[in-house]
Formats: C-alpha cells, sequence, structure tokens
C-alpha cells in the first residue's frame, strides 16, 4: 500500500508540519505540550517508556490535506469516492504488526505510553484505536469498523465507550444476549484514510474497510489476529486482540474531553479484556489530542453525507461547509442553485443526516465559508414564520451538553433548519449587491506615492454650468434608453464627471429629467418614467 501511517509522518515533517522531540519529556506533559505547538509533535524519548508517541497529526485542516494529498477543500471528494466505489480490503498472510506478539499474563497496557488529556479525565484513553468487529449472529458479512476510546483499567483490563446505539453497540448486545463475549481489534496507529472511514456513519453491515479502499484508490491489507476470530489492519503500529465482556453496560467510564470541546459526564459501559498485543518491531504510539484531531477528519466525513442526501433530494448543492463552531458534527451551511421549494427540500435533506443539528441553506452567490455572508444573508433574506423549519424528537447525539438529562432513556434533540435563500415572491432587484462605480479602470497603487505635474481633468472643466450640448447630448441618450449616473460617465467620460453632473443638473432644473423604477435617468415625459405610489 501506498498510504502508511510511516509515510504520513515522513510527509508532515517534510512539509514543515511535525517536529521531533529528542529530549526526555514526562508523559504527564504531552497533552499540554501539543495543544501549545503550532505543529504535530513526535515525542522520542518518553520517561519511563520505549515507545515513542506522536500526536496532532490531524488537528489542523492543513494536515489533513496533507495526509490525504489534495487540497482541503476537495478532501470531501475523496470521502465521496470511497462510498461510490468502495474497495474491499485483501487478506494477506502477515504483515508489520505482526512483528512481535504477546499474550497472556505477558500483556501489559501499562508498557504503552498512554497519555492524560483533559485534567477531568477518567485515565489515560486510548484515542485513536480503530475497532474491527462482525455481527455474532452472521447476518452482516462485512467487517465493521468504528473509532471508539478505551479507558485503561488494568494491565489487561479496559473500559470502552459504546453507551451511542451504534453498529458496535448493537453487535454487543447480540453477543450479549447469548452470554457471549464480543471478539474485537484494536488497531493503533493507522493512516487517516481509515480513521476516517472508521467514523463515517454507515448503516449496519456497511464496509468501512471498503470505503477507505475507495478513498486510497487501492485495497487496504488485512491480516488474521492470533487469539482471536478476527483480521486486524496488516500495516497498523499497535493492535491490540480483544474481547468486549459479556456484562452489560454497568461499569462508570469516563470522564472525557470530547469532540463538543468539553467535558462528558460519566458514562456506564461494559469491559474489555486484552487478549494480546502486536506491534512492530520498533512501533509507534499514537495518541489522537482532543479535541481538534476528532473535530477537523469529521468534516469531510458530515459534507459528504450531507451531499449526497441533498443529492437525493433533486437539489443541486454548490457548496457546503460544516463549521468548526458546530464541533465539526453539528452543522451545516448549503449553498444551492434554487429552484421554487428546493431550499427547503434541501433542509429536510440535511436534517436527516445523523448527528446534524443546525442547517442553513443559502444561494450560490452566499459565500459559505466567510460567516459575516452568511449571516448577512440571514439577516435579508429570511421571514422566521416563512423560512425557519424546526423538527422535535429526533435522534440525537448523546454528548449534545443542551439536552435535557432523562436517565435511562436515549435522548433526542429538536433541529432547526434557516432557509435563506431570496424566495420565489420577493422581487430579485432588491438583492442588487453594491458595486463600487469605476472599480474595473482603476487601482489605488496609481494613486500612491508622490504626485506627478499637471492638472487633473476635473481642474480643467469648467465651473459656470455645462454647456447646453452636453444636456441635449444627454437627453438624446436617455430619451432612447434609461441609465445610471455611472453609464452616463462612462459614456460622456471625454467630458469629465463633473460636466456630465451639470448637465444633469440643467436638465432636472428645466423640469425634464427622471428616474425608471431601477433608479435610471430617463425624461419625465417618458414611458420609462417611475410614478409615485399614490398616482399608479
Amino acid at each position: 500500500m501506498t498510504a502508511s501511517f510511516r509515510q504520513l509522518l515522513k510527509d508532515l515533517k517534510t512539509a514543515g508540519e511535525l517536529v521531533e522531540i529528542e529530549k526526555p519529556v514526562d508523559i504527564r506533559y504531552i497533552a499540554a505540550l501539543v495543544d501549545q505547538s503550532e505543529t504535530a509533535l513526535l515525542f522520542k524519548n518518553i520517561d519511563g517508556y520505549d515507545i515513542p508517541v506522536v500526536s496532532g497529526l490531524t488537528n489542523s485542516r492543513d494536515r489533513l490535506a496533507i495526509a490525504l494529498g489534495c487540497d482541503f477543500d476537495v478532501v470531501e471528494s475523496k470521502v465521496r469516492a470511497g462510498l461510490d466505489n468502495p474497495i474491499e480490503p485483501n487478506s494477506v498472510k502477515s504483515g508489520l504488526v505482526r512483528d512481535v506478539v504477546v499474550e497472556g499474563d505477558e500483556v501489559d497496557l501499562f508498557k504503552l505510553p498512554v497519555p492524560l488529556f483533559s485534567v477531568l479525565d477518567g485515565g489515560p484513553m486510548i484515542t485513536a484505536g480503530i475497532t474491527l468487529s462482525r455481527d455474532p449472529d452472521g447476518e452482516h458479512k462485512n467487517i465493521n469498523a468504528g473509532v471508539y476510546r478505551y479507558l485503561i483499567r488494568e494491565k489487561n483490563l479496559t473500559g470502552i465507550d459504546i453507551v451511542t446505539p451504534n453498529n458496535l453497540h448493537r453487535y454487543a448486545k447480540k453477543a450479549f444476549a447469548k452470554d457471549e463475549p464480543l471478539p474485537i481489534s484494536i488497531n493503533i496507529g493507522t493512516h487517516p484514510y481509515e480513521l476516517i472511514a472508521s467514523t463515517y456513519k454507515a448503516s449496519i453491515g456497511t464496509s468501512e474497510m471498503g470505503i477507505a479502499g475507495g478513498m486510497r484508490g487501492e485495497a487496504l491489507d488485512l491480516t488474521s489476529c492470533k487469539t482471536i476470530d478476527l483480521p486486524c489492519i496488516a500495516d497498523a503500529e499497535i493492535v491490540l486482540e480483544a474481547e468486549i465482556l459479556p456484562i452489560g453496560w454497568n461499569q462508570p467510564e469516563g470522564r472525557f474531553g470530547e469532540f463538543t470541546r468539553l467535558m462528558g459526564g460519566l458514562h456506564w459501559n461494559p469491559l474489555v479484556r486484552i487478549k494480546a498485543i502486536a506491534h512492530r518491531k520498533n512501533p509507534i504510539y499514537y495518541a489522537l489530542h482532543m479535541p481538534w484531531e476528532n473535530i477537523w477528519p469529521s468534516s469531510p466525513i458530515y459534507e459528504a453525507a450531507v451531499r449526497r442526501a441533498v443529492k437525493e433530494a433533486g437539489v443541486q448543492a454548490t457548496a457546503v461547509n460544516i463549521t468548526p463552531g458546530g464541533c465539526c458534527h453539528w452543522h451545516a451551511i448549503i449553498a444551492i442553485k434554487p429552484h421554487p421549494g428546493d431550499g427547503k427540500n434541501a433542509l429536510m435533506a440535511a436534517l436527516s443526516v445523523a448527528d446534524m443539528k443546525h442547517a442553513v441553506v443559502v444561494d450560490e452567490d452566499i459565500d459559505v465559508f466567510d460567516g459575516t455572508d452568511v449571516e448577512w444573508a440571514i439577516a435579508t433574506r429570511v421571514q422566521a414564520s416563512r423560512d425557519v423549519m424546526i423538527v422535535t424528537g429526533a435522534r440525537s447525539k448523546p454528548l449534545d451538553p443542551s439536552l435535557p438529562y432523562v436517565p435511562g432513556k436515549i435522548p433526542v434533540t429538536d433541529k432547526m433548519g434557516i432557509d435563506a435563500t431570496i424566495a420565489d415572491d420577493v422581487p430579485r432587484e432588491r438583492f442588487h449587491r453594491i458595486a463600487y462605480a469605476y472599480a474595473d479602470q482603476v487601482a489605488l497603487d496609481t494613486y500612491l506615492g508622490p504626485a506627478t505635474l499637471g492638472r487633473d481633468r476635473a481642474a480643467k472643466e469648467k465651473e459656470d454650468g455645462a454647456p447646453p450640448q452636453l444636456a441635449n447630448a444627454i437627453r438624446s441618450t436617455i430619451t432612447e434608453t434609461p441609465k445610471h449616473f455611472a453609464e452616463l460617465t462612462e459614456h460622456f467620460a471625454s467630458e469629465g464627471f463633473q460636466s456630465v453632473a451639470r448637465a444633469l443638473g440643467y436638465l432636472h432644473a428645466s423640469g425634464d429629467l427622471w428616474q425608471d423604477t431601477e433608479g435610471r435617468y430617463c425624461l419625465k415625459s417618458s414611458d420609462f418614467a417611475a410614478a409615485p405610489p399614490n398616482q399608479k
């Protein structure tokens, strides 16, 4: 495979987006140091550990773009390629991750340099573990993939956060119903292709590793685990072979600093028994740094989902912004080429996407990446009774801190959509943007610097009134076609700005000058002349 975790580190270093730290570092300081850094950091010497730690690989748009080998604004197209043309993984006999395998009593999670992130976290948590699982009933044949956190409890025991009703949660419930553990492989140190594909909200039975292959343009290599009947990612840095124990959701787990940029609450979850640890000869531990290494990779995932939903609703989206202010999970701004009713249809489609909470639809003249432009569209194009849509009782992400607390129940949320497209029954001419006169003819640089000798044209213009022949020439011009002031000064540029203004003043004083409904100059006696409202 051409795209790999190790190649990513090389690419980031070459781009100046990864700094290697040779000095000894206390593991307690990793999270704070990454937060203070403008680049990803590779800690090569962690006090008390034999394994280096890298963190911050995707906590900026630029680094994510480097990882996927394209500009950030086309990252979403790679996700769509994976969805539309998945490539199922290869099965290979072995891989670099099988270089070293320890099992049984030799398993010791405390040897892994897993840092504490937030001061209120429940303990050190594995944050970048792509978890592979299989439907225990065999109903769905494809391997399921997702990313979950693992709170280290004992040398071979962790927590896992699957309180949300996701696919792994469903598989665990199936296994627990038979009083059986659910085998899982936890893959640490993989390429962002796999991380992004694993966090896509795919329907149950979808092959997320097939999506990763489609994003890559080549199949991902999987190899067999030793102690469980599951594959793992062949070129991962570290793999934990494990089982979710069939004890139910009865163990305290958390808290944890979430993608919301807030501390999550205490959750109740099962436990995970680690049966074996496999790793490369010289592995690097990847500590996914919350929240931005979760937020930025989520943006193209939700953009792809929103684009797909809107397209299936028959609406053409020209741009989509999954905003960082909405944690790249909850908010979408969508520009469309509207036809009657498209704004509302696009809103309903976007809000059908899992986790999407608020959506704004705008015309394609609005820059969805400019918050001021979007707010301006809402201010000037929205009537709340007509354009604001609220849906109650929708499925929610439990981490939303605004939800009411209902113990023992899956929370539901309200969703809101704002149609900020120009309404069909509102005259379009109300929305002519300001365009500065003669902007295409002048540049400020021409006038900066020392003054040049000579008189400008305005100084040459007569101050004793415009010549009658200029007024007559303007009269002839606007008799045929009404003209804006700027058009007249352009048409009669050789006469000078002031002379044209004086000639118009001459016509106004004579009682002949008037304007049409668009503000263009015409003759008062012409058919173009606008009439006061009470005289229509």
